[in-house]
């Protein structure tokens, strides 16, 4: 695998571009690639490729079995080069490299998992009532996809889109974030040589302005996959209406993680910190709002502010950094505006705050003492590493504060009474509840939220079928001419 040039993965080949942009280190704050800046007339190509290999060609003949094993060779071939995708995120986004090995070696288990579900996925015989009729489902490829995902967890993020849809029969377009899209341009080169035919796998990048605006209003586009934030969802819904594409949504959160007087102290803090602070708190699933029982609030506390002020910030390709930089410059200023309305508002800060000495666009660990649940940093998602404290004195006004938010993504309940860890999760309004752990995922579990945090499911058993579309067979079984419609009995 090769860093340079990066280039467009269109019909089975490498695009020379004819407009580029620079791609910039977060940890140093300089550019240090090209990337390719795809046209319209750019996606127009890439989709009209993965309509000719959804109508003509081998790809439609292709059995389920068959696509399956490809699935499964790009696993593999992903986890034989996950080290080196891993450097290149790790470059172009600035997460920690210990954490995009780890996460990139998984991402093969995707692919492998749905290459076995390919050949699965059934029809059904309906027992019809009516006589002499024979009725089959059939399950068919809804179509071209169009996968848009953001610069975070990428190749994670397209597993769950690619995986499924190519084990449905689907082709697909994938837009790679203009914000650090060298981890996946370099993955189209897996994809080839994992032998897909022309035209099945598309991968570009580009501004949502134009590239992406193209790409999930084109009329061959049958499905939207989509994760990223709200505003940019909504526009996407507003280019559906062109094509009418089935679109599903993996949007942010504000995730509440609650902490009960009863809770082993040490590992819900571990897993506080895990949830806020890793990946610099630039996870969908972040837990940025930690609502603690106020008999334990200013224990619990100190034990949080030892841990985040022992991070270990730093250089994201050394494995012994802990916490890397935002991955753009935006993001760092957006988060110290609202850090410093909350605090004029009358937050408390308990640590963090600052920019640690140094170039790159690093931002310190940072606690709130929120006291107020309206204040901008419990309200609004800053995609880094705030966390927000309120206190809480009964289960009840535990979960009014968690339900509080207009999103429903994730959620952690740390406790150890059963009764009230069943009550938490039937009650918490979010498309997951982790008790007594946080921020775990695998293929065989669906994912998705309420609300703001979008529309539908990824991962599991069902996510196929929602990369399809039934088609109904009758099939008159009597040797009887029908009768003429006409004739008065």
């Amino acid at each position: 695998m090769t860093d340079a040039p990066f280039r467009n993965f269109i019909d089975g080949r490498f695009d020379e571009p004819s407009a580029t942009f620079d791609s910039v280190d977060p940890s140093t704050g300089a550019a240090w690639a090209r990337m390719p800046a795809a046209s319209e007339a750019d996606v127009d190509r890439a989709v009209e490729a993965a309509h000719r290999a959804l109508r003509s060609g081998p790809w439609r003949r292709m059995t389920a079995t068959a696509r399956g094993k490809l699935l499964v060779k790009l696993g593999d071939l992903v986890a034989a080069n996950a080290g080196r995708l891993a450097e290149l995120e790790t470059r172009d986004t600035g997460k920690i490299i210990r954490e995009t090995r780890s996460q990139i070696a998984y991402v093969g288990d995707y692919y492998r998992y749905y290459g076995g579900l390919a050949d699965k996925h059934e029809g059904a015989h309906v027992p019809i009532d009516k006589p002499d009729l024979d009725v089959t489902i059939r399950r068919e490829p809804i179509g071209v996809v169009a996968a848009v995902v953001p610069w975070n967890s990428q190749l994670f993020l397209s597993a769950v889109k690619l995986g499924p849809a190519l084990a449905a029969g689907c082709t697909i377009v994938l837009k790679a974030s203009e914000d650090g899209p060298g981890p996946l341009l370099a993955f189209a080169e897996l994809v080839h040589e994992a032998g897909f035919p022309p035209g099945v796998v598309n991968i570009l990048t580009g501004w949502g302005h134009d590239c992406g605006r193209r790409l999930t209003s084109h009329p061959l586009v049958s499905r939207v996959a989509f994760t990223g934030g709200p505003s940019t969802a909504r526009a996407i819904v507003r280019n559906t209406a062109e094509n009418l594409a089935y679109t599903t949504l993996e949007l942010g959160g504000k995730s509440p993680v609650v902490v009960f007087a009863d809770a082993d102290l040490d590992s819900a803090a571990n897993a506080v910190v895990a949830g806020i602070f890793a990946a610099t708190g630039q996870s969908c699933v972040a837990g940025s709002r930690l609502l603690v029982e106020r008999s334990v609030k200013d224990e619990f506390l100190a034990r949080l502010k030892r841990k985040a002020e022992a991070i270990r910030i730093g250089d994201p390709q050394d494995p012994a950094t802990e916490m890397g930089p935002l991955a753009t410059l935006r993001q760092r200023d957006w988060i110290e505006k609202v850090v410093a309305e909350s605090v004029a508002g009358g937050g408390t800060l308990v640590t963090g705050g600052t920019r640690p000495a140094g170039s790159g666009f690093y931002y310190a660990p940072t606690i709130i003492d929120a006291g107020a649940s309206d204040l901008p940093c419990v309200r609004e998602e800053l995609f880094g590493p705030v966390l927000s404290v309120l206190a809480f004195d009964t289960e009840a006004q535990a979960l009014a504060l968690a339900n509080d938010t207009p999103f429903g993504l994730a959620s952690g309940v740390f406790t150890s009474n059963l009764a009230r860890a069943h009550r938490m999760a039937r009650d918490i309004r979010a498309g997951v509840v982790w008790v007594n752990t946080y921020r775990v995922v695998s293929p065989l579990v669906p994912f998705g939220g309420y609300g703001l945090s979008g529309l539908g499911r990824e991962g599991g058993l069902d996510t196929i079928r929602d990369y399809t579309r039934s088609k109904s067979v009758w099939i008159n079984t009597s040797d009887e001419p029908i009768p003429d419609p006409f004739a008065m009995r």
